[in-house]
C-alpha cells in the first residue's frame, strides 16, 4: 500500500540533506582514513585507519542512543541561569514517532522556518558531523596512542565533549541565545578537535624519538586522493547547514571552494617565500585550513568575506605553525599532523573573522508572521557585538573542551594505559592488528621535510 508523503516533506531539502550527510560521512570513510594512512609512517598506516573506522562507528552508537538527544534535544535542567543551556536531556531516537516524524531542531528568535524534512535525516546529517570530529582529533596522536584506549576515550569524548558543544551552539543552548554563530562547525568541530587533540597529545605522550625525527608519508599519491575526498566532501558539509536546498546553501559551497583555493595558494606562497619548498603536504595543508576557517562563516559572508579568509587562512596557520611551533611548548607536545595549528588556529580565525564580515544580505529568515527579517551581521556591517559574542564562545569552547579532554584521559588511564610500549611503537601495525601495508624493513629513505608541523619526509 502507498502511503502518501506528509505534506511538511519538501523532496528537494530532503534529497540534498541526505546527499549532504552523505558527503560529509565519505569524508571520514574513507577521506579521512586514506589521507592519514597516507601521510603517516608506512608501519602506521592501517592503524591510523583503524581509529577512523573504530571512532566512525562508536560515534554512532552513542548518536542513535542518547548523544543526539543530549545535542539537539530538551535543555537537562542543572541549575538556573547558563547551567540549563548547556547540555540536552539523553535519551534514544531509535522509536517509530521519531523516525516518521518531521524534524525539529530549537529555533530560538531567528524566525527560521520549519524544517521540511524528517527526523531521521536531520539525525543522520548531524551523525556525520558528530563522527568527523573526533577522527579529525586523531590526527595529533597517531602513531602512538594504545587502539584500546582510543576506543575507550572516544564514546566518552563524544558525550561529554561533542554533545556540549552542538547544544551550546546549535541545540538552543546558551552561546546561541547569547548571539554567538558556528555556521557548520568551526568551533564545534574544529576547534573543539584542536584543542582537545592538542591536550591529548600531551597527557599520552611523543613517539618514539626516532619516529617525531624520522616520520615520512609513505604515499602521498594516496594522501592526495584522501584530501581531494575530503575538500569536495566539505561541499556538503557547508551546503547543508541552511537545511534547505536554498540560495544560501549554493553560496555557502561556492564560499567554500574560493577559500579553499585561496589558502592553499596563499600556503604556498608562503612556502616559497620563506625559502622553503613548496610541497604537495604544504598544500595539503593550506587546502585544510581554508575550508576549516570558511566553516563557521559559509553562508554568512559573501565571496569577498570567503576569498579574504581564504588568504589569512593560509597565512596564519603557516605562521603558527613555524614560528609558534618552535617554541618550547609546541616543541615539546608531540602533535603528529598539526591538528592545533590546522583546526584550532584555522577554525578560531573563522570564528572571529565571521565577527567582522558576516554580511547581512547573506542569509535572511523571515517570521512565520511576516515579522521584519532576521539575519547575521559582523563589525564591518555596523554590529560590533557580534565580534565579541564570537570571541566570547570560543574562549568557552576552548576552556571546556580542554579540562573535559584531560579529565576523560585521566579517566581512561585508571583503566588502560593511554601510550603502547615502546617495544610496540618501534613494529606498528604488525604488533597491534597482525597485519601490515608494507614490511617496514622496505620503508625508503628520503630527506626530511615538513608533515601538518611534524618532522618527516615526502616519497
Amino acid at each position: 500500500m502507498y502511503l502518501p508523503d506528509p505534506s511538511y516533506l519538501n523532496s528537494g531539502d530532503n534529497s540534498w540533506q541526505l546527499t549532504a550527510a552523505t558527503f560529509v560521512c565519505l569524508q571520514s570513510v574513507p577521506g579521512l582514513a586514506i589521507l592519514y594512512g597516507g601521510l603517516v609512517k608506512r608501519k602506521w598506516a592501517l592503524n591510523s585507519a583503524m581509529m577512523v573506522v573504530a571512532a566512525f562507528t562508536l560515534v554512532l552508537m552513542v548518536w542513535v542512543l542518547w548523544g543526539y538527544s543530549m545535542s539537539f534535544g530538551d535543555a537537562l535542567k542543572l541549575g538556573p541561569g547558563i547551567l540549563s543551556g548547556i547540555i540536552g536531556v539523553p535519551g534514544p531516537v531509535l522509536s517509530a514517532a521519531q523516525e516518521m516524524g518531521r524534524a525539529q531542531i530549537p529555533l530560538l528568535n531567528s524566525g527560521m522556518p520549519s524544517l521540511r524534512f524528517p527526523s531521521p535525516t536531520l539525525i543522520y546529517f548531524q551523525f556525520a558531523f558528530a563522527a568527523i570530529t573526533p577522527i579529525i582529533l586523531a590526527g595529533a596522536v597517531l602513531g602512538r596512542m594504545n587502539f584500546k584506549a582510543w576506543i575507550l576515550f572516544v564514546p566518552l569524548w563524544a558525550t561529554f565533549v561533542y554533545t556540549v558543544n552542538a547544544f551550546m551552539l546549535w541545540g538552543g543552548g546558551w552561546l546561541a541565545q547569547m548571539g554567538a554563530v558556528d555556521y557548520s562547525g568551526g568551533y564545534v568541530i574544529h576547534v573543539g578537535a584542536g584543542i582537545s587533540g592538542f591536550i591529548a597529545a600531551a597527557v599520552v605522550g611523543p613517539r618514539l624519538k626516532r619516529d617525531r625525527e624520522h616520520f615520512p608519508p609513505h604515499n602521498l599519491l594516496m594522501a592526495l586522493m584522501g584530501a581531494g575526498i575530503l575538500w569536495l566532501g566539505w561541499n556538503g558539509f557547508n551546503g547543508g547547514d541552511p537545511y534547505f536546498a536554498n540560495a544560501d546553501a549554493a553560496a555557502a559551497v561556492l564560499n567554500t571552494n574560493i577559500a579553499a583555493a585561496a589558502a592553499l595558494l596563499a600556503w604556498l606562497a608562503m612556502d616559497v617565500f620563506s625559502d622553503r619548498k613548496p610541497s604537495l603536504v604544504g598544500a595539503i595543508n593550506g587546502m585544510v585550513a581554508g575550508l576549516v576557517a570558511i566553516t563557521p562563516a559559509a553562508g554568512y559572508v559573501n565571496g569577498v568575506g570567503a576569498l579574504a579568509i581564504g588568504v589569512l587562512a593560509g597565512i596564519v596557520p603557516w605562521l603558527t605553525m613555524f614560528r609558534l611551533g618552535e617554541t618550547r611548548l609546541f616543541r615539546k607536545v608531540d602533535d603528529t599532523l598539526g591538528v592545533f595549528h590546522t583546526h584550532l588556529v584555522a577554525g578560531a580565525l573563522g570564528g572571529l573573522l565571521t565577527g567582522l564580515l558576516a554580511d547581512p544580505r547573506m542569509i535572511v529568515y523571515f517570521g512565520a508572521k511576516g515579522t521584519a527579517p532576521v539575519s547575521v551581521a559582523g563589525l564591518f556591517y555596523g554590529n560590533g557585538a557580534q565580534f565579541v559574542h564570537q570571541a566570547v564562545a570560543l574562549a568557552v569552547i576552548v576552556g571546556y573542551d580542554a579540562l573535559a579532554t584531560f579529565g576523560i584521559l585521566k579517566l581512561v588511564a585508571v583503566f588502560v594505559p593511554l601510550r603502547h610500549p615502546d617495544a610496540i611503537l618501534a613494529t606498528g601495525d604488525a604488533a597491534i592488528h597482525d597485519s601490515v601495508v608494507i614490511h617496514p624493513d622496505h620503508e625508503p629513505v628520503h630527506p626530511p621535510v615538513p608533515v601538518f608541523g611534524a618532522v618527516g619526509e615526502e616519497t
